[in-house]
């Protein structure tokens, strides 16, 4: 459910860029209010998750993210792109609160020595979303129509190809909107147990000291950090897929590149069902610096190497990819105690990355050539690797405090 409607975004730009006539620049605007959603709820959700608690957070995600499904019905029949933007919107809203709180609820609901793998299992099924959803949207709200025969089309047949265009997202987003109000349903009527994260401070001095808290747990600050270089590094990577594949060869039709996606997000569903299976035997801190070692490698041979051979390289890239994302947040959560609904909400606003990293490699290959785009997803993975290495060690109590200004360095 969380893949839906994230996922769909891949197919919602080509088919309302038809739609209303966009330019490429309008029909980006839908990531941008998608990624803006995320960003600007997270941090209050975090303040959420501290009131009404984990339960009753994700119940307000879901209903919200239903909200904004169900926008997608006027907006389909008033026909302003706008409308649509604000429907996505809120919908992005919905999955940002949804992400800060199911995320550290997984790590929470069982021994703490396997958080990250529990976080790991819970998200392999989000990326068996992220293949399958493409698939749905493609099936269902898209029409098929190449552009080159709307060109030819009278006014009056232009005009009913768009208004079917819009209405063509109705039923898709009216079952998706049924299907959120039944997992609220289901996690309402569920018994899941509210936890109370065990730490220092209690309740009440999170509630008093608000963000100050947080700072003096270094691993925390550097995870955020991570999350950020990593999410930026696995959107840049898929952004650029199907257009490196057509740079290495210059005959290749899109459809066919596309292929070379398809397999990227294949292989990082498999390295997540992997990777969970790993962590029964191998740490997490360790498979993790273990998978940055290898996207590093991978990187270099797109960097350095010639024919189709980085063209793999980059495929593969995905199958590292797979354990960043809930490794990172899991690692990072840990020894936050009470602040760690807060500390999520950061850990969520930190994927911004994926808007930056990519305009980044966008502009570094207009300035030269998309190979050294992938420059910034290397130097992504070198923080990502410290982070697994080093990064994520909790300071003992005393200097956390000291850092503080509790206790007096002596």
């Amino acid at each position: 459910m969380w893949a839906l409607g994230v996922n769909l975004n891949d197919v919602l730009i080509p088919h309302l860029k038809d739609a209303f006539n966009l330019s490429h620049f309008k029909s980006s605007l839908i990531q941008t209010a998608f990624f803006g959603g995320y960003f600007l709820a997270a941090l209050p959700a975090g303040w959420l998750m501290e009131r009404v608690g984990y339960k009753r957070g994700i119940l307000v995600g879901l209903l919200t993210c239903a909200a904004g499904t169900l926008l997608f019905i006027p907006a389909a029949s008033i026909r302003v792109y706008e409308f649509f933007l604000l429907a996505l919107f809120v919908m992005a809203c919905g999955q940002g609160v949804l992400e800060v709180a199911a995320n550290p609820y997984v790590t929470t609901l069982g021994a703490p020595q396997s958080a990250e793998r529990r976080l790991n299992v819970a998200q392999s099924f989000n990326s068996v979303g992220a293949v399958v959803t493409p698939l749905i949207g493609a099936a269902f709200i898209l029409s098929g129509v190449a552009h080159s025969k709307t060109v030819a089309m009278s006014a009056v047949q232009r005009q009913a190809y768009r208004i079917a265009e819009a209405n063509a997202v109705k039923m898709p987003y009216l079952v998706i909107t049924a299907l959120f109000l039944a997992v609220a349903a289901l996690i309402y009527f569920a018994h899941l147990p509210e936890i109370r994260e065990e730490g220092s401070e209690n309740e009440r001095d999170v509630e008093e000291k608000g963000l100050r808290g947080l700072w003096p747990h270094r691993h925390w600050v550097k995870g955020v950090v991570a999350q950020f270089f990593y999410v930026g590094a696995q959107v840049g990577v898929a952004s650029f897929i199907i257009r490196f594949a057509q740079y290495n060869m210059p005959d290749l039709p899109a459809k066919l590149a596309a292929n070379y996606l398809k397999a990227h997000l294949l292989g990082f569903m498999i390295g997540r069902f992997t990777g969970s299976g790993l962590m029964k035997v191998v740490p997490p801190a360790w498979l993790l610096s273990l998978f940055a070692v290898c996207s590093l490698m991978c990187l270099s041979v797109v960097l350095l190497v010639g024919g189709r051979a980085p063209i793999w390289a980059i495929i593969l890239i995905g199958f590292f990819h797979s354990i960043m994302f809930p490794t990172i947040f899991a690692l990072s959560v840990k020894h936050l105690g009470a602040y760690t609904k807060l500390g999520s909400s950061f850990l969520v606003m930190s994927i911004i990355g994926g808007a930056i990293a990519p305009a980044l490699m966008g502009y570094i290959s207009d300035m030269s050539s998309i190979r050294y785009s992938f420059l910034v997803p290397l130097v992504c993975h070198i923080y990502v690797l410290y982070f697994a290495l080093r990064g994520y060690r909790a300071q003992p109590m005393i200097e956390k405090l000291q850092s503080s200004g509790a206790v007096p360095v002596a």
